[in-house]
């Protein structure tokens, strides 16, 4: 531990360091600067789909929005995951792993489109941002590695969501089905980091593919017309929202510590707005402005203190029997 760390600290026993990090100071701070970048990107992309998710849905529905930009996505991919395969690189951990992702991924995707049917869309933003609150409790009681600048960037990121998003009104069905959503995000952000270690584009391929599952209920009824307009929308959201963002999530996880990706993709709200200012002429009011303020703040809170090695120490936990 440093000089001057307190005693509290000292006494965290912590999982062992990942391979490359064994020790503290230098590279963890190349392990921030490879992972920060990629985890931007992310939030970013994520953040851009807002205004081309609300063309396609307005036009052919939630579900199948779902199975139209993972049909895409899987397409662009499968040439990279055929060649791959064929040569062997392709294990069954990363394609279990992925399809568990992918499965998660898909039943939150549902859950929160079937919660924004009942509640306002601030509300489901908030909701949805805390996601950030469950990996943090995992890191707390599972992995035992937690800290003081993880609790106040915690806190910050979570009083900043609320300002940008400004939700209101009670605790409904519209918010519990989020609020389970938020369970799942989480849940994906955790089994990224678990699966996520080999091959990021052969991933985001198996995280992806699930989601063609909800092409059923438009196979049964009869499917819908996709005019162009929706389709070059789609291939966006397959291409840049899914491929390349399941991706670059996968290698920034690669180098960061769950709690402190979770901040850096809270980002996503921040991005959002970013982008409805740009393209829609939504303005921020003051409050919400300081909202996103906070949260770039405990992003920066967050990853200066990994960098420091803060989040982790120089001696392994003991393995548990």
């Amino acid at each position: 531990m440093p000089e001057g760390a307190s005693c509290w600290q000292a006494k965290l026993i912590q999982r062992p360091l990942r391979p490359g990090q064994e020790v503290l100071g230098i590279r963890d701070e190349r392990s921030v600067r490879k992972g920060l970048p990629a985890l931007l990107a992310t939030a970013m992309l994520w953040g851009s789909s807002f205004p081309a998710i609300k063309v396609v849905v307005g036009q052919v529905g939630g579900l199948t929005y779902v199975w139209l930009r993972g049909l895409l996505a899987l397409l662009s991919l499968s040439p990279y995951v055929a060649v791959v395969i064929k040569r062997g690189k392709i294990s069954r951990s990363l394609a279990l792993g992925g399809l568990l992702t992918g499965l998660t991924y898909a039943v939150a995707l549902w859950l929160q489109g079937w919660g924004m049917e009942y509640t306002t869309a601030s509300n489901a933003a908030f909701i949805t941002g805390l996601n950030v609150v469950f990996v943090h409790v995992y890191t707390a009681l599972v992995r035992r590695a937690y800290g003081l600048h993880l609790a106040s960037s915690l806190i910050l990121s979570v009083l900043g969501l609320y300002a940008l998003t400004a939700p209101g009104g009670g605790l409904g069905v519209g918010e519990v089905l989020v609020l389970l959503s938020a369970v799942l995000w989480a849940a994906q952000i955790l089994l990224v980091d678990r699966f996520g270690r080999e091959d990021p584009i052969a991933f985001a391929f198996f995280e992806v593919a699930p989601t063609i599952a909800f092409i059923v209920p438009d196979a049964i009824s009869g499917m819908p017309s996709i005019s162009q307009e929706i389709l070059l929308w789609s291939l966006y959201l397959a291409l840049a929202c899914s491929d390349a963002a399941f991706a670059l999530q996968a290698l920034g996880q690669k180098h960061l510590e769950p709690a402190t990706s979770a901040i850096i993709l809270l980002l996503e709200p921040v991005f959002a707005s970013l982008f409805a200012f740009l393209l829609l002429g939504e303005i921020m009011t003051p409050i919400q402005a300081l909202g996103a303020l906070m949260i770039v703040l405990a992003m920066l809170i967050s990853c200066l203190m990994e960098g420091r090695g803060q989040g982790r120490q120089a001696q392994p936990s003991t393995p548990r029997p």
